[in-house]
């Protein structure tokens, strides 16, 4: 027998519930399947639980740092890892039980456990129930990457989930990749104790920034004690007595590493194997994600993808504009796009990277005229009175229709005060308006007018 529903939605990650509060709001009655943990990455192995490490690994660092503040401690900083796994493990679970008996208490939705399988267009089974909808909206995210490197599967390693479950720290910690996922990992156990190793393909750390930011970056990195080896072409792994040889052919450095523990951190794959997406007609691309349109609708009439499933975004923010899309333009009518977002996100090591727009290689590729701004943040007054004053602020204007095109503050508060910027892009407003704000002292913000004002043209 096949229950029927106005809609179905698969996954309750970060756009999954709120649309099925929105639909049932509506008058809708919503199936919701789940097959694992509610709550998505974001509250189960991503966002949550690692910046909850990051803020005792930053806690860590001050510690260490007391003296300089005239703040004295007795005795060295020691790292009660099995409390600081507790600490994240209860802001995890907390959130997913939030999200969790919202659903269940939720007027109109039918919440089912269990894997989800197409069995036609409009169609899925989750076990043995079949369950039909002319809306069926996907929200499955992904996982981390495993690539297929020499001897990978001789050795034990690490992912970003399996990173929390450890509950001492590393002697030697290896990490493979240099972005985002892979140097907030690094710094946070290289502060609890832990000898670090970052081991990176591309000539240089996260690649998709500027230069002198990746460059930024490395520095704040290699002063804290991490070493990190960039231009690696040749990775692979072997077994050894003190945990995992890692082979890397580099410009420099010797040849090979040897660590207690290795993290794999190179990059992300959709959950979209298993769900029979062939049974329903749905198009992937050749990396398994859902191809979507401007509106987040497939090739398939009746279903659409949000999430880290659809290859659009790959964070907790653009899932959740996935489900405000989707909703504007079923619920509201509205014609809402995914190329109407402004890209921004965060690097959350310490200092933060907050990043919108587009960089100023991106600018200068396009041939435009720009104007520049760039201030060090030893020039930002809430810097220098924290003693945090490692890294600097750039913005990048189009000198021809003053429209900011992009900025990264790579500092302290750099992930809060880059908003700014973005509220200014995002409302299509000239550079000169933020300009000639009158923001707070002292805080990171008010340097962001000072540096418009020193703007200088490059070509």
């Amino acid at each position: 027998m096949t229950a029927d529903f106005d809609a179905i939605i698969i996954g309750a990650g970060q756009a999954g519930p709120s649309l099925a509060g929105r639909l049932t709001d509506a008058g809708m009655s919503v199936a919701l399947i789940e097959r694992k943990l509610f709550g998505g990455t974001c509250v189960n192995t991503g966002c949550m639980p690692t910046k909850t490490l990051v803020a005792s690994a930053y806690a860590a660092h001050l510690a260490r740092r007391g003296a300089e503040y005239g703040v004295v401690l007795d005795g060295p900083v020691r790292i009660d890892m099995t409390r600081v796994k507790a600490r994240a493990d209860e802001v995890s679970r907390n959130a997913r039980t939030g999200v969790e008996n919202w659903l269940r208490g939720m007027k109109g939705c039918t919440v089912l456990q269990g894997a989800a399988r197409f069995e036609s267009p409009d169609t899925l089974a989750v076990g043995d129930e079949r369950l039909r909808a002319p809306r069926i909206f996907i929200n499955v995210g992904g996982r981390a990457n495993v690539p297929d490197l020499p001897g990978i599967d001789r050795v034990s390693t690490l992912t970003n989930t399996s990173m929390l479950a450890l509950e001492s720290v590393p002697e030697h910690l290896v990490v493979i990749g240099g972005s985002y996922i892979g140097l907030e990992f690094a710094q946070m156990y290289r502060r609890f104790g832990a000898r670090v190793t970052v081991v990176e393909q591309s000539p240089r750390l996260v690649m998709r920034e500027d230069e002198e930011v990746s460059a930024a970056i490395r520095e704040i990195l290699e002063s804290e004690g991490i070493v990190v080896r960039t231009g690696a072409q040749c990775i692979r792994f072997a077994p050894h007595a003190a945990g995992v040889a890692v082979g890397v052919d580099c410009t420099a450095g010797e040849p090979e590493i040897v660590g207690s523990h290795v993290l794999l951190a190179v990059g992300r794959r959709p959950n979209t194997d298993d769900l029979g997406l062939d049974k329903a007609g749905v198009a992937t691309d050749p990396r398994g994600y859902i191809r979507v349109d401007d509106q987040l609708a497939t090739n398939v009439p009746g279903i659409w993808a949000l999430g880290d499933c659809n290859g659009r975004g790959a964070f907790t923010h653009t899932a959740y504009n996935d489900f405000e899309i989707v909703a504007a333009n079923l619920l509201d009518g509205q014609a809402r796009r995914v190329s109407q977002r402004i890209p921004a996100y965060a690097l959350f090591i310490d200092p933060p990277l907050g990043r919108v727009g587009i960089t100023e290689t991106e600018a200068r590729a396009s041939g435009r005229p720009l104007l520049v701004g760039r201030r060090p943040m030893t020039r930002v007054g809430r810097a220098v009175e924290k003693d945090e004053t490692r890294g600097f602020m750039k913005v990048v204007v189009d000198a021809q229709t003053s429209r900011i095109l992009g900025a990264a503050i790579l500092g302290t508060g750099g992930d809060e005060a880059i908003h700014g910027i973005l509220d200014v892009i995002n409302a299509g407003i000239p550079y000169t308006a933020l300009q000639q704000a009158v923001p707070i002292h002292p805080t990171v913000s008010e340097l962001i007018p000072t540096m418009l004002g020193e703007m200088r043209t490059v070509s």
